[in-house]
């Protein structure tokens, strides 16, 4: 797969950038806080309906401006398709593939593949447990959109639930004594139900995606870091289960939610189900997370994107190549590890301060745009090269 086209309009510092791509690698050269990373991410924002730098869409939206259009034209071995995302801070997004307008954006997912490496990565192994299962759901939903949408209506039940164990956590404390309580009750027990119904295929995709990316994990990272510990990954659930079939989770997840119920309640938050469970990152006998040194991290960050790209290779299409500013932060032997990645992809696009953090095998055959900004009325604005 590869971008043959970018055109972006009002997206962060680029009031308006048309980019003709071809396969290979492409660098956009630049100094920090010229737009360069703005590029490429429009380009993931496409592929995954996020950004990898902010949780929120209000950033991507140029200052002064209602709201900000991506689009791409994708080649997916000799078929073209043409996306639109309109990206609106303070109402629904809208989204289009060539002239056809979609009900939902997340019908654009799987149109547009990346895989992108960033120096956020660290935040895999040193971050908090949603950075890893961010990273699970969105390969996910790379690959399967349909569970996209189940965990929209996870996330969507999950707000109300919560809703509900606040606003009437009093009611809920009393419980069948009166008629409220035994309303609250009633509705939360609905909630529960929908919890479990949609939460139980989340971890049952969890799961299994995990179980196809383990071995591909400890063979990247013992690639790059031959003489470190071997590394192991698992699930950490709020659901015990002995199985990943979802009617079998539904029903645990259902006696879990029972017996947490009184909790809860105390609490005026859901405990249980997939936005509270975790993704095990292990160096040897020990967590990553606070007993890897910085190699070993960037190792491991690495070792994840690797099995990701492998995985969705294997899938049949080579996703796009993305590498952001990483070149600068990596010794010569994780630098050689991704040269290697990035001479066999399809389509690479990578950015970078100065050329002199880009290894020259990398350079030879690649087209380059410099990133320039200019200052205006309106403010700073990008201009490319």
């Amino acid at each position: 797969m590869y971008i043959r086209t970018l055109d972006l309009r009002d997206f962060r510092s680029w009031p308006e950038l048309t980019l003709e791509l071809e396969p290979g690698i492409t660098l956009f050269v630049g100094r920090n806080g010229f737009g360069k990373t703005n590029i490429i991410e429009a380009v993931g924002y496409t592929a995954h309906l996020s950004s990898h730098r902010v949780s929120q869409d209000a950033p991507l939206v140029r200052q002064g401006a209602a709201n900000a259009r991506i689009s791409t034209t994708a080649v997916n071995q000799g078929r073209e398709l043409t996306t639109h995302l309109l990206i609106k801070p303070h109402a629904a997004n809208q989204a289009q593939i060539n002239r056809t307008r979609l009900n939902s954006p997340r019908e654009l997912l799987g149109v547009v593949r990346t895989v992108l490496f960033a120096p956020e990565d660290l935040a895999l192994i040193k971050g908090e447990p949603a950075e890893r299962r961010r990273y699970l759901d969105d390969i996910i939903a790379t690959r399967s959109p349909r569970l996209a949408g189940v965990k929209a209506d996870y996330d969507k039940v999950l707000r109300q639930r919560n809703a509900l164990l606040k606003s009437a956590n009093s009611a809920l404390r009393r419980g069948y004594r009166d008629d409220d309580g035994a309303s609250a009750l009633a509705t939360l027990d609905v909630w529960d139900g929908q919890l479990a119904a949609h939460g139980s295929q989340v971890i049952a995709a969890r799961l299994a995606l995990i179980a196809e990316l383990k071995d591909l994990i400890a063979d990247a990272y013992a690639g790059i870091a031959p003489e470190s510990r071997p590394v192991g990954v698992e699930y950490k659930g709020t659901v015990a289960s002995i199985s990943a079939e979802p009617e079998v989770l539904e029903a645990e997840m259902l006696a879990e939610l029972g017996r947490g119920r009184t909790r809860e309640i105390e609490r005026g938050m859901s405990l249980v189900g997939p936005h509270r469970d975790d993704l095990l990152l292990n160096l040897g006998q020990a967590p990553a997370k606070g007993f890897a040194s910085h190699g070993e991290t960037w190792s491991y960050a690495i070792a994840l994107r690797l099995a990701e790209f492998t995985l969705l290779r294997r899938d049949g299409t080579d996703p796009v190549l993305i590498l952001d500013d990483v070149f600068a932060e990596l010794d010569a032997k994780r630098r050689e590890k991704l040269v290697t990645l990035a001479a066999d992809a399809e389509q690479v696009l990578i950015t970078a301060a100065v050329d002199g953090d880009l290894p020259v095998n990398i350079t030879e055959h690649a087209t380059k745009y410099v990133v320039t900004v200019r200052d205006t009325d309106e403010g700073r604005i990008s201009e490319i090269r």
